[in-house]
């Protein structure tokens, strides 16, 4: 392991892990850790947190990963229905959340903390730093009676028993604990590394929410059942320095990601002079003509191949190694669906970018892309040992050795997704290219729909076609049971101020800029393309866009408009912002709005808005005229 602090990589070998774990773990155990027992992880992704989930589960207990970011009502929500004894946590921050929700958690009997700053006039009668537990552990460790029962612990550790939980994001209500087993993690852990080659020599990088099902299985579980290095960053800010420092071979993004490395470098573009941005382009044209060509070792004429390694070394090698990819072997993009110009543009550059479609509830692994076998418009074959099934309503449903146990304290729920014979519903709607045998996601079944001219609705293919463009940050559609389809559009923040400096416009606000008319000129642009290539799909055709608006403010999770995770919460934003949905249908010019938000340090606001409304044009959808002479 390794972990990046004040500039600086300090290293641990196997089996200095060995004992920092097993310190910790005596050390809880005179706490009074008991087998079953509940612990919130709350933090970065730091060392310390992923030992402390080794020692917990030592004794037979199991962490709780809570996502750092939480407002203390989230948290205190996550800890209070799994009923959490103790809690180990970054720092200082982490604790003033859980101190000023300490009477909602009646179990929590010990915090422990890894950062000592700002924590020394606190009192101290059950706090603890992480030090300190395991210098208590160390003690411990002098007397064989105390060693023994942490062997014989460990000994009776079970495939079937509950190894961690973690939270669902709560795209549609409450998150809900799903429990998942040592086999379902360990299984589904080594079943990934098996379908992609993967040794003990990967390099990863451990970034992600410790809450996320991906984090804990490609960070934690496969480090342990494959035996590669996780490097901690130092920040969330240096993250893409440290992956190049590292030189990653083996990562993992959801889409967010890739579009924020692809917005950053089309803004330093337009910054650039005038001879590498004309440079820059005629490469990025060949790479997008040849470049997925010969990664996936297609035949290639010569001369493409020879202009394909001029860019290599004027943009594309350059560009790699910005990123911190340039030594990526596999790379993998999950979470949500991904826009497929962006897939395709990380592709060209020659990165290894394959999509996975995975859930919480399979211990991540559904389908995955195999070498040779990429689709932008796919998710794969189901993995090793997974068996995939589309039901007659056309949702999804998958039976594997990871599936979950259930969820915690709700066994209707359970019921609702999980059948008798181990097939999990996964809300999701989808179907199997018979030209390919990969499943394709269309959206969340749930979210699915038609207009009311019968045309097909699918919201999210709508909104990855637009989140393409730099300057587009969120979108949210609408149409289900609507005679068209309109939109709600977030700009980037980054992509469009860096245009508002480049043509010195003054702005005193997002939602000055958001509003300025060159801005929702560009915007009209890019809507109008998205919907020429709808028009191109006779599938999607009928559902291009016909009004959108920007919005007053950034979508934002704090306000509960946004998952943890960063997935739209849709239903939420029709309910919140009604005004201006009914507005998009009314035939209103403008719509106005009030919104309370939400600041960092916890304090409501409210921000008020008079929002424009675009109009646009359908374009004659692919086939169409045909269809209509033959009738």
């Amino acid at each position: 392991m390794r972990h990046k602090d004040l500039g600086i990589w300090r290293t641990w070998t196997w089996a200095e892990v060995a004992r920092e774990v097993r310190d910790f773990a005596l050390g809880l155990g005179e706490l009074g850790l008991k087998r079953g027992d509940k612990v919130a992880i709350v933090g970065r992704n730091r060392p310390k947190l992923y030992w402390s989930m080794a020692a917990i589960q030592s004794w037979g207990g199991v962490p709780v990963p809570v996502y750092s970011d939480s407002v203390a009502d989230e948290m205190a929500y996550v800890l209070e229905h799994a009923e959490a004894s103790m809690a180990v946590v970054e720092d200082q921050e982490q604790v003033d959340k859980l101190l000023s929700v300490s009477e909602r958690l009646p179990h929590l009997a010990h915090v422990i903390y890894d950062e000592p700053r700002g924590l020394r006039d606190y009192d101290h009668s059950r706090m603890h730093s992480f030090e300190e537990v395991q210098e208590i552990g160390r003690k411990a460790g002098a007397e064989p009676a105390k060693v023994k029962a942490l062997e014989e612990a460990i000994a009776l550790g079970k495939g079937g028993d509950l190894a961690i939980m973690l939270y669902t994001s709560g795209t549609t209500g409450r998150p809900k604990g799903v429990m998942l087993s040592n086999d379902n993690v360990i299984v589904s852990a080594k079943n990934g590394g098996l379908f992609d080659g993967l040794t003990e020599t990967e390099e990863t990088i451990a970034y992600l929410p410790l809450a996320w099902v991906g984090d804990n299985i490609f960070s934690y579980a496969q480090s342990y059942v494959l035996g590669f290095c996780v490097n901690c960053p130092e920040s969330a800010e240096t993250v893409v320095e440290d992956r190049r420092e590292i030189g990653t071979s083996y990562a993992f993004a959801p889409p967010r990601v890739y579009e924020n490395l692809l917005t950053q470098t089309m803004v330093r573009m337009e910054d650039a002079g005038p001879f590498k941005k004309r440079m820059f382009d005629y490469f990025l044209g060949v790479a997008k003509q040849w470049g997925e060509k010969i990664l996936n070792k297609e035949p290639v004429p010569l001369w493409a191949r020879l202009r394909y390694a001029v860019g290599e070394v004027l943009v594309y090698g350059p560009l790699k190694n910005r990123f911190g990819l340039t030594n990526i072997r596999v790379g993998y993009t999950a979470g949500e669906a991904i826009g497929p110009e962006i897939f395709k543009f990380f592709r060209s550059l020659g990165i290894n970018l394959k999509q996975l479609y995975g859930q919480t509830e399979a211990s991540v692994y559904i389908t995955a892309q195999p070498d040779g076998e990429i689709y932008a418009d796919t998710v794969g074959k189901p993995n090793i040992d997974v068996e995939v099934k589309i039901d007659d309503s056309g949702e999804v449903l998958y039976r594997s050795p990871g599936v979950f146990l259930g969820y915690f304290k709700d066994p209707e729920k359970t019921a609702e997704t999980k059948t008798a014979d181990g097939w999990v519903r996964s809300g999701d709607a989808g179907f199997f290219d018979p030209k390919t045998g990969h499943l394709k996601i269309i959206d969340r079944a749930k979210d699915v729909g038609k207009l009311r001219s019968g045309a097909l609705f699918a919201p999210k293919y709508i909104e990855n076609k637009l989140k393409f463009y730099p300057n587009i940050k969120e979108a949210v559609a609408f149409g289900q049971d609507r005679d068209f389809v309109t939109c709600f559009l977030n700009i980037d923040l980054t992509a469009v101020g860096s245009w508002a400096e480049r043509n010195n416009v003054s702005y005193g606000s997002y939602q000055e800029l958001a509003g300025h008319r060159e801005v929702l000129k560009t915007l009209k642009e890019h809507v109008d393309e998205v919907n020429r290539s709808l028009a191109e799909e006779p599938l999607m055709g009928g559902a291009q866009i016909r009004r959108f608006l920007v919005l007053h403010k950034e979508l934002d999770a704090d306000d509960g408009e946004l998952t943890r995770t960063q997935k739209v919460r849709r239903g939420f934003i029709a309910e919140r912002y009604l005004p201006l949905v009914e507005a998009l249908y009314d035939g209103s010019k403008r719509g106005r709005i009030r919104t309370e938000v939400t600041f960092e340090d916890g304090r409501k606001g409210v921000i008020e808005g008079d929002v424009e409304i675009i109009d646009m044009t359908v374009h004659p959808v692919a086939g169409q005229a045909f269809r209509e002479a033959a009738e």
